[in-house]
């Protein structure tokens, strides 16, 4: 029994699927299906119960896995200890956020990164921060930056980078939306609302809405991603309730067409951070990453 085929073992363990460990792993499923025999061969206990649908520990398999993780992790801790950092990492590494948190959070965590790992290639996809964690599930980014939800979904593994609040904004120039807006007690009802399409930044102001008592707000558009929606408050087509750090980033030509509305009572600020498929946090280059948060 090796270190690697106790890897394979616990791949195969979480993703309870031969034809997704062995891409992963990079084997066949024939060499992979021969490893796992093997496994059983020294141990003389069956270690998965397989059918046409279902990939199931037995029994052994839990004890295997318990047992595989712990010396694992223990000869990892050896290696640090001993300083034996091995060969210099290599490869590329997926990350997924949005153009805001691109500037705004992701450079000193890359810094410290490359300074440590400067082999590894970094390849950067930008879009609605609110898609981060599907980008994840589906395997289109290996890590992803975005607003926690309500509800994380088990297979996820979440790190918080921050805290952001959310600010009340409309128009600076003059346009009817402003003059809706800035009354010692507005409408709110009345005035057009620019909304992100779903995310933390929406369930936040969804609540904001109930507290208000708008049960029926003037939606003007629902926008993918929040740079958009600055765009959209300074052109005066509505007011928006959206992350501090989005207008923070913005260009000194759109900041300066926006008005903060601050006298309104503010919801929770929403927390900010790194996630990752759980089953994936020992693969070498996503460890490393990791580890810096």
């Amino acid at each position: 029994m090796d270190l690697r085929d106790l890897k394979l073992f616990l791949h195969l363990a979480d993703s309870r699927h031969f034809g997704r460990t062995a891409q992963a792993v990079h084997v066949s499923p024939s060499t992979l299906s021969r490893q796992i025999q093997r496994l059983e061969d020294e141990l003389g206990q069956p270690l998965f119960l397989r059918d046409n649908r279902d990939v199931r520990l037995t029994s052994a398999g839990e004890q295997l896995k318990i047992f595989a993780q712990q010396t694992l992790l223990q000869y990892q801790q050896l290696r640090n200890a001993l300083g034996q950092t091995g060969p210099a990492l290599t490869g590329e590494l997926r990350l997924f956020c949005s153009v805001t948190a691109a500037y705004s959070h992701l450079p000193s965590v890359l810094d410290r990164f490359r300074a440590l790992h400067p082999l590894v290639e970094i390849k950067l996809t930008t879009g609605d921060a609110a898609d981060a964690v599907s980008k994840i599930q589906s395997d289109e980014a290996d890590l992803g930056i975005a607003g926690r939800p309500e509800t994380l979904p088990t297979s996820i593994e979440f790190t918080k980078i921050g805290e952001i609040p959310l600010r009340l904004i409309a128009p600076a120039l003059p346009c009817h939306v402003r003059t809706l807006a800035l009354v010692e007690q507005p409408d709110w009802s009345q005035i057009p609302f620019i909304l992100p399409e779903h995310g933390p930044s929406r369930q936040r102001i969804d609540l904001w809405f109930r507290r208000q008592k708008i049960s029926n707000p003037q939606i003007y558009a629902t926008v993918s991603g929040h740079e958009a929606i600055v765009s959209m408050v300074a052109l005066g087509c509505g007011i928006a309730l959206l992350p501090d750090v989005v207008l923070d980033n913005s260009p000194e030509s759109i900041r300066a067409r926006i008005t903060e509305l601050d006298h309104v009572a503010m919801v929770a600020p929403f927390e900010l951070g790194v996630c990752v498929q759980k089953k994936r946090l020992e693969e070498p280059l996503i460890h490393a990453f990791w580890q810096l948060l």
